[in-house]
């Protein structure tokens, strides 16, 4: 036993190499004026909806309250994995060491997983709007939304903290090579040096499971909207359908990859690096296209804030 201890201890790796999106120094380059425009983009974009919500008090909705909460998370979700992209694509080696790793793993699984809860409920606050307009403002309180708000975080922890500690305690001794451009736990796990074979099933019952109720729950609750909707005059029908479809839109793109990767075991596919990117580098950009442009009290406000910016300058 102790031997064992001693030969994990000393075998453990201290960093790991990412293979990255492409060996081709020009696509690389072209790959990362991309994607930083993308990235300066999310960041703008998500934070000009935190801020215009704070500031425009038509908009301090649950609808919009949870909506702050998506951009956040948005914003987080895409830093932790973009920079260290862009950084690599001017890097031959890629490193990255076993703690950052670690640390970077935690923190996508932690925004990630919020995320989905978070459309979740989302889809949840419209059900009741739509379904339930007369209600609404007694079943979707603040003392409800603050609480909804706290469950999703701490599943969103809770979550990440298992799926992270299931990882580090595997004893790693080479290969060192992770076939992407960021640690993620199907990627990782591959390089342990012992059988996975219980991990990678805990993983998809854990990931996986999720993402596939969570899914199936979304579409249960937009498939009772839409029939609901049926029984309303034309123009509220046609504003909800357009939120509706703004958030459905979302919640494809972003569970898709979640049930893609995490409901199958840990083999890697040619369209594995393709999905990442939509996951982390496109999805959070579509967000504030998709709630801003659709939206037309966003616009409003937007507006608002743009005429009292100029006459303050005049």
């Amino acid at each position: 036993m102790e031997e064992a201890f001693l030969l994990n201890q000393t075998s453990l790796v201290t960093y790991f190499r990412l293979r990255g999106l492409s060996v081709n120094q020009k696509v690389q380059m072209a790959m990362f004026s991309i994607f930083l425009v993308f990235y300066v983009l999310t960041l703008l974009g998500n934070i000009l909806i935190v801020i215009t919500i704070i500031y425009d008090r038509r908009l301090h909705t649950p609808m919009y309250f949870f909506l702050s909460n998506l951009s956040f998370i948005d914003v987080c979700h895409s830093t932790v994995t973009v920079p260290k992209m862009l950084r690599d694509t001017w890097s031959e080696e890629k490193l990255i060491s076993f703690d950052a790793c670690v640390t970077q793993m935690f923190f996508l699984h932690l925004f990630a997983c919020t995320e989905i809860f978070l459309l979740t409920v989302m889809a949840y606050d419209r059900y009741v709007a739509i379904c339930k307009p007369l209600q609404y403002m007694t079943v979707m309180n603040w003392k409800v939304c603050v609480l909804l708000a706290v469950a999703l975080w701490a599943g969103g922890t809770i979550h990440s903290i298992s799926l992270t500690s299931l990882t580090i305690k595997l004893p790693y001794c080479g290969p060192d090579e992770i076939d992407n451009f960021f640690c993620d736990v199907p990627q990782v796990i591959k390089l342990a040096c012992t059988d996975t074979h219980i991990i990678e099933i805990l993983i998809v019952s854990n990931s996986g499971l999720i993402s596939v109720v969570c899914f199936v729950v979304l579409v249960v609750s937009y498939a009772v909207i839409l029939v609901s909707l049926r029984q309303q005059i034309s123009e509220g029908r046609r504003k909800a359908l357009s939120t509706c479809a703004a958030h459905l839109t979302v919640v494809t793109l972003f569970l898709g990859h979640c049930i893609f990767i995490y409901s199958r075991p840990s083999t890697s596919l040619p369209e594995d690096k393709v999905v990442s990117v939509f996951f982390t580098a496109v999805t959070p950009l579509l967000n504030p296209i998709i709630y801003t442009l659709r939206n037309e009290d966003m616009k409003n406000a937007l507006n608002k804030i743009m005429r009292r910016k100029e006459r303050k300058e005049k």
